[in-house]
């Protein structure tokens, strides 16, 4: 089988998601099964060359994974000309000023979310790279996941009707760190380094939307920081500056709602750890990350309130699971595929820096509103 090599420069991935799910799940996966194969029989073969600042760390991996590029020089991996993509996987904090260099350099650009800690910023990058030319992305990965894909299903084939509201419950209780790790980076909880969950999470919520139901048109959010008092890597106590949870209410494009509950504040009592409830004219459904279970207008039950008497109905068993109907893979795999047939054969793509952009301007008027205790518009967005 040809190959086309298709050298990447990945930026990160000592980290828990960029070792996990960019270096691991997707590009050493598609390694593992001989590259991305197109229609010609050709192949894409994705090659690494693993980026950081802590050699060690590069080293270990590499050896593990029997990869032979790494390199703690940034500047010397952009100015080489074999390598065709830069991949950023970084702190927000760090991530716009390596996208600018690696644009300035000519380098195709992938780069998790959110692209830039501001607005402005994220703007710039998208302009910069629409005046180089070259190709860019930004991980939108959840829109690629079974439950989402198959409440797409049942969006694109009409089976709600209209759509009236959307809500959405996200989050589980990351330990203090005191007497029990906690399973997120202590940086996520300082405002100074770029954390909250407003601006991990809007983004997200940003382009679900946007992807199923339509663009948001307004927002409104309550922000809180409910654990004031957590415990970094080292064991040492420390104030939480950034906020832990946010509730969002955001009218779309046509007009329905959607409410949206993002916590590192709260226990799980749902199937999974995210959980959108949809509902329409027609019918309404329920979709996780994996499942999804759906229920129609003609099989809705005639539910009576009576809080005299227990409840003698399950109301979970009267719903249908949608079935998957197809193999679904590792989701940021998914678009990472994508994003590699774009590179080499320019195929359609929309989830660029433009769109990166509308994630951190959700994300910054959520703050805003939450600061000024109003509803925000949100005007669209162009170049």
């Amino acid at each position: 089988m040809t190959r086309t090599t298709v050298r990447i420069a990945m930026n990160g991935v000592t980290g828990r998601m960029g070792y996990r799910q960019h270096l691991l799940r997707s590009v050493l996966a598609l390694r593992e099964q001989g590259g991305l194969e197109l229609d010609d029989g050709t192949a894409i073969w994705p090659e690494p060359v693993l980026v950081g600042r802590r050699e060690h760390a590069l080293r270990a991996i590499a050896e593990r994974h029997g990869l032979e590029h790494w390199t703690t020089d940034l500047d010397g991996v952009l100015t080489d000309p074999a390598t065709d993509v830069y991949f950023d996987a970084q702190l927000t904090s760090a991530r716009e000023a390596a996208v600018r260099k690696a644009i300035a350099a000519g380098k195709h650009v992938y780069c998790e979310k959110p692209a830039a800690a501001d607005l402005g910023g994220a703007l710039e990058l998208a302009r910069l790279a629409r005046d180089a030319g070259v190709r860019h992305g930004v991980v939108q990965d959840k829109i690629f996941l079974p439950g989402l894909r198959k409440l797409k299903r049942l969006v694109d084939g009409g089976f709600f009707g209209e759509i009236l509201s959307v809500r959405g419950e996200f989050g589980y209780w990351v330990f203090e760190g005191d007497w029990q790790p906690a399973q997120r980076p202590s940086w996520n909880y300082r405002a100074q380094d770029g954390g909250g969950i407003v601006m991990d999470m809007f983004p997200h919520w940003e382009y679900v939307l946007h992807e199923l139901f339509g663009p948001v048109r307004s927002v409104q959010a309550e922000v809180v920081t409910h654990v004031p008092r957590r415990w970094d890597e080292r064991g040492k106590p420390y104030e939480a500056t950034a906020d832990d949870a946010a509730y969002g209410i955001f009218r779309l494009d046509g007009g329905a709602v959607a409410q949206i509950n993002s916590s590192w504040a709260v226990r799980v009592h749902r199937d999974e750890l995210v959980e959108f409830q949809v509902d329409g004219t027609e019918g309404s459904a329920v979709a996780g990350l994996r499942g999804c279970r759906a229920q129609h207008r003609s099989a809705t039950p005639k539910p009576v309130w009576n809080p005299d008497l227990p409840a003698t109905e399950s109301f979970r068993d009267q719903w249908q699971e949608v079935p998957d109907n197809e193999e679904f893979d590792n989701g940021f795999k998914a678009q990472w595929e994508l994003f590699l047939r774009h590179v080499v054969l320019d195929e359609p793509w929309s989830w660029d820096l433009l769109a990166g952009a509308r994630g951190v301007q959700l994300a910054e008027l959520g703050l805003r509103s939450a600061a000024e205790g109003r509803r925000l518009d949100v005007p669209e967005l162009s170049l």
